[in-house]
């Protein structure tokens, strides 16, 4: 069934081309649009293009289809576009004429844009959730492991002493970010499209406020055109705070891979979160954690897969959109994935003491030493040369101890102020 039908049949090469995989994407947004068909029967309803009666059948009929869809009962065959025509389809078989009065004063161009909007908003939302647990357990294991003593590194050349609670509560920090990121993507999808039609408006007296407040969106995307122009937008801003949480977890599932290395040997993982080898009896591999860091990797790649498909498209509908949903939709879930699998993983994570006390690590606490000298009044530079004379020397004694007590520093970690800045942002 299209819903454009005119009694002229398609080409069967030129429909398998055009719809591609929408059916089993559209599966996603089956439930909010039938959502959206709720509250857009509502208002055809106050404003007398249908009776009371219509209204509750379509209102009734629509909450059986969301059953269905929650229960996975709901389906999208072959012989229709998408989830728009499959449940118009419905509502005519179920209720006749009402059924058929559902499209009025819409398009399906609105109707995706609230379908997308509705889901975005959702799938946002569980995205913060996920975040906000793990920067639970990275304070977690931060207060746990914050007098541990870590290697720091710059260009992947021993560098200053850090700490298991400094790099912990260093991804947590950022994971603020990430929210803050989220925060910004869920206020732009947060704007109701409906009522926009094909981008332009309708000459029906429809009531665009009322069906804002019936779907919960914060607000209404006023000019039709301009709700039409925010398809790629909104993705794309979606999008981009996936790519920042996705960053995170890429770069600590880096480190998880360094560190449990034989080479650096500061971690270790226990045998659930490893594979071995069929050739090499003795490995344990962090696939778990590459995995993460490669999917992550991929979805970073998303915003700019999405600005190539929408890049100087002039404003209006463009088939082109239909793309969006092929590697948006998977991108969500593989990030709900990778955040799952991260969850359940760190609290396994075994922190090893004593890492310091390997003699390749002295040289850790050079700039800690000349610090001591230019506080005892030596100038910074001389302090400088002086140390680096004892290196050349092979006379440097390293002292083994921080005195770091700035904000941020080994010793003082401001977990509580980390903490109270997460639950700000959120």
């Amino acid at each position: 069934m299209k819903l454009w039908e005119k009694g002229i049949p398609t080409d069967k090469q030129i429909e398998h081309f055009t719809v591609g995989n929408d059916r089993e994407l559209d599966l996603v947004l089956a439930k909010y649009d039938a959502l959206g068909s709720i509250a857009h029967a509502k208002m055809l309803g106050q404003i007398g293009l249908l009776t009371q009666t219509e209204t509750d059948s379509l209102v009734v009929a629509l909450n059986e289809i969301i059953a269905d869809v929650e229960k996975g009962n709901f389906k999208i065959e072959d012989s229709f576009e998408d989830v728009h025509s499959k449940i118009e389809y419905l509502l005519t078989v179920k209720l006749g004429d009402a059924g058929k009065k559902i499209h009025t004063a819409r398009s399906r161009n609105d109707q995706v844009l609230v379908d997308v909007n509705l889901y975005l908003k959702d799938a946002v939302k569980e995205l913060k959730e996920q975040v906000k647990t793990l920067f639970d357990l990275m304070m977690e294991s931060a207060e746990k492991h914050q007098n541990v003593l870590l290697p720091g590194y710059t260009h992947l050349q021993i560098a200053m002493p850090s700490s298991f609670g400094m790099w912990f509560s260093a991804y947590a920090e950022t994971l603020i970010d990430d929210i803050t990121m989220l925060n910004a993507a869920l206020k732009v999808v947060d704007q109701n499209p409906l009522g926009s039609a094909a981008g332009y408006g309708s000459s029906f007296p429809i009531n665009r406020t009322f069906t804002t407040k019936e779907l919960g969106f914060e607000t209404l995307k006023y000019n039709s055109v301009a709700a039409q122009m925010s398809r790629g937008k909104s993705e794309k801003t979606v999008a981009f705070a996936m790519s920042s949480v996705a960053a995170t977890l890429a770069k600590f599932s880096m480190d998880v891979c360094l560190y449990m290395s034989q080479n650096f040997d500061f971690i270790g993982l226990p045998s659930h979160l490893t594979t071995g080898s069929s050739i090499m009896p003795h490995k344990k591999n962090p696939d778990v954690f590459e995995l993460i860091r490669g999917k992550c990797n991929k979805i970073q790649a998303l915003p700019y897969e999405i600005t190539l498909i929408t890049n100087n498209l002039p404003s209006g509908y463009h088939r082109d959109f239909q793309l969006l949903k092929e590697g948006l939709f998977p991108a969500i879930q593989n990030l709900k994935a990778c955040l799952d699998i991260a969850i359940f993983s760190i609290k396994d994570i075994k922190v090893k003491d004593n890492i310091l006390a390997d003699k390749k690590y002295d040289y850790l606490f050079t700039v800690d030493t000349l610090n001591e000298m230019v506080v005892a009044g030596m100038p910074f530079r001389d302090a400088y040369k002086a140390v680096a004379e004892e290196l050349e020397a092979g006379n440097y004694q390293s002292p083994k101890e921080t005195k770091h007590t700035h904000e941020g520093s080994i010793n003082n970690l401001c977990l509580l102020e980390i903490k109270t800045k997460m639950k700000n942002a959120y």
